[in-house]
């Protein structure tokens, strides 16, 4: 992957940000012998990547959580280590950012330190979502996102999925949404993400389309 070596995942909830990113910090480890995952995500109660954070280390991402110690508390302490992350050379970062626009105001904590580094900043969108289904609403919910971290977001990822019930359709329909969104505000589209079996079966059939394969890692098999 020839992203930035900081590289900043925002998005609505309910749009995958959380398992992209920590299927994005696994990617990584191919091509970087230092990866950390740093978890801002101080807002959303549910689904956050510092709960496989033993999981990931033995995959051999570095996870960088909130300094309390319990998972299930979510209070805005943030550790001393996120400074270190960011400006650590040689090393691949990796932020899970609040998924609203008052999740990213973590980020401006962080907006003076992070505009000196080259950066990119990746706004995964689903469009089955009922807040992010239209080009006018993407764009809205990405002028918010900017506004509230004072970072500007570098490309756009398509993870439109239902989860289990996800076809391919479900692909198509989010790429039709992002390349709109993607001429309008003149940004790339970053990434097609999808689980595994429909972007396999996606990759098997087109060669133009490439699809991010993803690993379910925040869901038990139960909630598939």
């Amino acid at each position: 992957m020839m992203d930035k070596n900081l590289t900043i995942i925002v998005g609505h909830y309910g749009s995958g940000k959380t398992e992209f990113a920590v299927n994005y910090a696994v990617k990584s480890k191919e091509d970087n012998p230092k990866v950390n995952l740093i978890d801002l995500d101080i807002i959303n109660p549910y689904f956050r990547s510092r709960e496989r954070r033993n999981e990931l280390k033995e995959l051999g991402v570095n996870v960088i959580e909130s300094s309390i110690k319990n998972k299930n508390l979510d209070l805005p302490a943030l550790s001393p280590a996120i400074n270190g992350a960011i400006n650590e050379k040689g090393s691949k970062t990796i932020i899970d950012a609040g998924g609203d626009p008052i999740g990213a105001k973590a980020l401006s904590r962080y907006n003076n330190q992070i505009k000196k580094l080259d950066y990119d900043m990746f706004l995964v969108v689903n469009a089955n979502r009922p807040e992010t289904q239209t080009v006018d609403q993407v764009i809205d919910y990405y002028n918010k996102i900017q506004g509230s971290s004072r970072l500007i977001i570098t490309g756009i990822i398509n993870n439109t999925h239902m989860l289990k019930d996800t076809k391919e359709e479900d692909v198509y329909k989010g790429k039709k949404l992002v390349e709109e969104v993607s001429k309008q505000i003149n940004k790339p589209i970053k990434y097609h993400s999808a689980m595994k079996k429909i972007a396999d079966q996606i990759n098997s059939q087109s060669k133009e389309l490439k699809i991010f394969p993803l690993k379910l890692y925040m869901r038990e098999n139960w909630m598939y």
